[in-house]
């Protein structure tokens, strides 16, 4: 883009330059933050995912006694007294970053005749909801870490932009705008000697 070769550009350069330069530092602080917490959270992924897969490894022990839901009516499958209703999150703020905060995930009250199932089953449903509640915890986890990475993206691209493009190009537009208004300043001189010497001829 061409530039205005004047005096009032050259200050508009350089109160753009010195913008640039205030802004740069919050945003690579803020990219530092968020690569730091993304980190974070992935760790955090990484253990309720294998505590989800060590929980449902503990229900190796359980195989035996599951194997008896295959007999019960279609209506009194194990599986139908353990239905969530809705996860309930709140709202985190995490590098300027709104994101979930897992709270609960609620199950719909289903009453049922302890005289028609085995003792297992009661176990069996708390089993199987704490399975589910860590589901939902990961599945909430994981939308963490897709906001954190896309405002990560948005955050590195503007520091890249500052960086590469914006600072850069404000130094050099105030390069070549102070070339300029030397050079004129020195023609300007040039001709006032030029003009002096001419009088002088003149008046001699």
């Amino acid at each position: 883009m061409a530039i205005k070769l004047t005096k009032n550009e050259l200050k508009k350069q350089k109160e753009n330059l010195k913008q640039f330069q205030r802004y740069l530092p919050t945003l690579q602080l803020k990219k530092q933050q968020l690569q730091s917490v993304i980190m974070g959270v992935r760790n955090e992924l990484e253990e309720k995912e294998a505590q989800r897969i060590q929980m449902i490894g503990d229900l190796d022990d359980w195989i035996a006694v599951f194997a008896e839901n295959e007999i019960f009516d279609e209506e009194k499958k194990i599986e139908l007294l353990v239905q969530p209703d809705k996860v309930i999150c709140g709202e985190e703020n995490i590098a300027g970053v709104t994101v979930p905060s897992f709270e609960e995930l609620t199950f719909k009250d289903i009453n049922y005749d302890v005289d028609e199932y085995p003792l297992w089953v009661d176990t069996a449903v708390f089993k199987l909801r704490d399975i589910a509640s860590l589901d939902a915890f990961v599945s909430t986890l994981r939308k963490q870490v897709e906001l954190l990475e896309a405002e990560l993206k948005t955050t590195s691209q503007r520091v890249n932009l500052f960086e590469k493009v914006k600072i850069p190009e404000a130094k050099e537009n105030i390069r070549v705008i102070q070339v300029y208004l030397g050079d004129q300043q020195t023609a300007a001189v040039v001709r006032g000697k030029i003009s002096k010497k001419k009088l002088e001829e003149v008046q001699a």
